[in-house]
């Protein structure tokens, strides 16, 4: 069974930083592109980051280029999202994704809360 697990959620103020790890078991996604997305409250699910298999490309939501840094580790099977400088709107739930197929990605975490207070 594929399972994706995020971690590092938790509530930090505005201008603070975390880190969100997700770690995949079942199979290995060292050779699919891993992405994060995020759901705020009453907004649909929004593209946060994505990087390619060996972490040579990434892309950024707008919102949070020059802020937010996407990375992986094959060998621990493993994305990570660094958010600093965080601002109260990007409060939401954020889950990390793998194997994308065209717009679309496979498996999905259960996601980890995020609150940044003013």
């Amino acid at each position: 069974q594929v399972q994706l697990v995020e971690s590092g959620g938790g509530l930090v103020q505005a201008g603070g930083s975390l880190r969100l790890s997700c770690v995949a078991s079942g199979r290995t996604f060292s050779t699919e592109s891993m992405a994060w997305f995020r759901q705020a409250p009453g907004k649909e699910r929004e593209f946060v980051a994505t990087i390619n298999w060996n972490g040579g490309r990434t892309s950024y939501a707008d919102s949070v280029k020059e802020r937010f840094t996407i990375t992986r580790d094959n060998a621990k099977n493993a994305v990570f999202l660094q958010m600093n400088s965080l601002k109260p709107q990007n409060t939401a739930v954020y889950y990390c994704s793998a194997e994308r197929r065209g717009q679309e990605y496979t498996y999905w975490g259960q996601g980890t809360q995020v609150t940044v207070s003013s």
